[in-house]
């Protein structure tokens, strides 16, 4: 009997997932290999929405329908042959969650194995483990709930002093005049409707505000049932349990803050647990340790019985240590990590696996990491690979790319223009293939020749936020200042804190829109000049051209495609056979511009559309979006597609339209998911800012948007408790002392 040798390939034969075209591939495994490519050049369509999504849909395909509809979905890829394929693991840079329960402790285990020391160690003995959960009813502090902070009124918010009742000094929804509520206090005869309220005396506002006792020692006839302004918005807003709607919602958002709870403060754990003790800490006390410290505590325990939870403890904060996440707590929201952050705890998660013969997908692993952060990072991921795994990798950094088994890079271009392999081999290989990669790795951007001087200055007064010091600095005003400094050094601190002070527009990762139905051609607005070219060229009324007006299939109602619900299987989403996924009916797709009709509109690429639509205003919102590098997006595609970083970099050029007054723009790290040659682009956009009499803060570790910046402003030297100061202030060019780790890295390129 003959035994067929392990394939120890993955092959890929015609794949044509979005703008794939017909690629042929062939990937070593057991290896560490790089994907590269222009942004939009069809490297995530590859590895993620290919491989990935091939390996993840037969996983699930081994599974009862009743299990699978509890697994992640994967949609199946456009490709002939795919084959050598092992369970894929998918470690992207989605931030970790939004649920208020999730700890940096929680998401990595670390938190089980402290409780459970606990629950055998502590001084008095409390209980089993689940006595120590602040997500257990039993352990959870029953103010809060758990949660650490509870939500009060912003009572300073509720009125404004310099009016009267009558005159609306209640801004509460439905308290101001005319308001449902307002007569509960401008009509009772107790208080003067028409003097401002700052002319009130104490217990007067007192007894508006808060009712009660307050209002009995006014002195004067209320009614029986009077409620102080403060109790009722709180019985409305913060006492109901039915889905509030997005007016109340709002009106929470304005007029409440959380506070820490005071009767755990911030613990989340009842009284019991929160004071019981191992080797004289607290749990409390431990999980605010940054971890660094924490794991010295942890070494020190050496009873007997708890031996195997003290390992396992250790080796998790030492991982995380390992991978530059020291400087965290255990307590630190899950909620307030960057993206990069996040990623590296997920990749935690998988060092101590047993697993072998994985393929592990990471999506851009550097991104948040200080130059001489990366090689920790690099060494986690060879780690995967010597454990027996395959990994696969999209990244831009350099640093990654020479340390990579083989490269493969897709392009040429992007969109339409990209989809193909134009280069598979070493790294050495690639700087001499003249490919785009190729070319930018064998060029060094030097330092800016000549700075702008700025016409002014914006001053951060004493910041604390989080680890700053009690920073004081300046930014000058109408230049690009950068923050740079070490991941957990306080760049991001400092950039809300000037927020915070001074006025300015945010430009962040986060998804720009989590509706299906939203485009590039609803986010520039250009919908309506679209719809009214093609009624003014067919004389026909411009609602027709509507995919959610009369226009619209009335089989799919203009989604393009009908989706089933199947209970405990999976749901089925199939192209409408109506319409074959136009969302438009026959006749009007009957009506065409330049040969164009309405469907045909969203398979253009905002390039081809600028030159295809007879209207100037529709070119010059596509024009915005072209000058950020985005021409190959078509104008149908929907937003929730878009990677972090084409999601910044479609604010940017919503912020490109003029502006009537000089605004300052902070933006988080604007070179995510930019390919090398990209940079030039980027750094062209912000000057377009800055030109315009802007003012542009970058927090960014990419050593040429350093180089070319105006200003920097470095913090550290050290994350967490060991940064939070400046270290430096001043031209790049000229930063060449002291050895901080910007410094090294700009000096080892200089």
């Amino acid at each position: 009997m003959t035994h067929r040798l392990t394939q120890r390939t993955i092959t890929l034969r015609r794949a044509r997932t979005n703008n794939l075209a017909d690629l042929d591939l062939d990937i070593p495994r057991n290896q560490l290999v790089v994907f590269v490519g222009r942004s939009g050049s069809g490297k995530s369509s590859l590895v993620f929405d290919t491989i990935a999504a091939e390996a993840g849909y037969q996983l699930n395909e081994t599974f009862p329908p009743f299990a699978r509809n509890r697994l992640p979905k994967w949609t199946r890829p456009e490709v002939e042959h795919i084959g050598g394929l092992t369970p894929v693991i998918v470690i992207d840079q989605r931030r970790i969650g939004g649920n208020a329960r999730s700890t940096v402790g929680t998401i990595t285990d670390a938190w089980t194995y402290l409780r459970l020391l606990f629950s055998r160690l502590s001084e008095p003995y409390v209980g089993e483990a689940n006595h120590f959960s602040f997500n257990d009813p039993v352990g959870m502090c029953p103010t809060c709930s758990g949660l650490g902070e509870v939500v009060v009124s912003a009572v300073e918010q509720f009125l404004d002093l310099d009016k009267s009742l009558g005159d609306g000094a209640i801004l509460l929804p439905g308290f101001g005049n005319g308001g449902y509520w307002h007569a509960q206090y401008a009509d009772i005869g107790t208080f003067d409707v028409d003097t401002p309220l700052r002319e009130w005396t104490e217990p007067e506002r007192q007894a508006l505000l808060y009712g009660g006792q307050a209002a009995a020692d006014l002195g004067r006839k209320l009614p029986k049932e009077y409620e102080g302004v403060v109790e009722r918005f709180e019985r409305i807003y913060l006492h109901t349990s039915d889905n509030l709607s997005e007016r109340k919602q709002e009106a929470i958002r304005k007029f409440t803050r959380s506070e820490t709870c005071s009767d755990c403060a911030g613990d989340r754990l009842n009284q019991a647990a929160r004071t019981v003790t191992v080797l004289g800490h607290t749990i409390g006390e431990l999980s605010r340790l940054e971890i660094t410290e924490l794991v010295d505590v942890v070494r020190t325990v050496d009873a007997a019985g708890v031996v195997p939870v003290v390992a396992a403890l250790i080796a998790r904060l030492e991982a995380m240590v390992t991978i530059g996440l020291g400087y965290l707590t255990l307590s630190r929201a899950t909620t307030t990590l960057s993206g990069g952050e996040s990623q590296r705890i997920k990749t935690v998660k998988h060092l101590g696996s047993s697993l072998t013969e994985m393929t592990y997908v990471v999506d851009e692993p550097t991104v948040g990491l200080h130059p001489t952060d990366v090689e920790s990072m690099i060494e986690l991921l060879e780690r995967l690979r010597d454990s027996g795994n395959s990994v696969l990798v999209v990244e831009h950094d350099p640093a990654v790319m020479a340390h990579a088994d083989q490269i493969v890079e897709v392009g040429p271009e992007a969109g339409n223009a990209g989809g193909r392999l134009v280069f598979q081999g070493t790294f050495a290989e690639l700087r001499d293939a003249g490919t785009s990669t190729g070319r930018a790795l064998a060029r060094q951007r030097p330092f800016k020749a000549s700075v702008r001087r700025g016409n002014g200055k914006l001053t951060v007064v004493d910041a604390s936020r989080n680890n700053l010091q009690n920073v004081t600095v300046s930014f000058p005003t109408g230049v690009m200042s950068v923050l740079t400094g070490v991941a957990g050094s306080g760049k991001s601190s400092l950039a809300e804190e000037l927020v915070a002070q001074h006025s300015a527009v945010v430009i962040d990762q986060k998804p720009v829109s989590t509706n299906r139905r939203s485009t590039p051609i609803t986010y520039t607005g250009i919908a309506p000049a679209v719809r009214k070219v093609f009624a003014r060229h067919n004389d026909v009324p411009a609602a027709l051209f509507s995919a959610n007006s009369a226009g619209a299939c009335p089989d799919c109602k203009g989604l393009g495609v009908i989706y089933t619900d199947l209970a405990f299987m999976d749901g089925q989403e199939v192209v409408c056979e109506t319409c074959h996924g136009r969302r438009f009916t026959p006749e009007i797709l009957a009506h065409k511009v330049n040969g164009l009709s309405i469907a045909d509109v969203d398979e253009l690429t905002i390039d081809e559309a600028t030159n295809r639509l007879p209207d100037a205003g529709i070119s010059r919102a596509l024009h915005q979006l072209a000058a950020v590098g985005l021409g190959y997006l078509r104008l149908g595609q929907s937003l929730n597609t878009l990677s972090g970083g084409e999601c910044q970099r479609v604010k940017i050029a919503k912020e490109l339209r003029p502006m009537d007054e000089p605004t300052t723009y902070v933006l988080d790290e604007p070179t995510t998911g930019l390919h090398l040659s990209d940079i030039d682009m980027l750094l062209h956009v912000l000057d377009r800012l800055v030109d315009h009499g802007h003012t542009v803060v970058v927090v960014e570790h990419n050593l040429d948007v350093i180089r070319q910046a105006d200003w920097l402003i470095d913090l550290g030297p050290g994350p967490g408790r060991h940064g939070g100061t400046i270290l430096y202030e001043g031209r790049p060019a000229d930063y060449t002392h002291p050895a901080t780790p910007t410094n090294t890295a700009l000096t080892a390129t200089r």
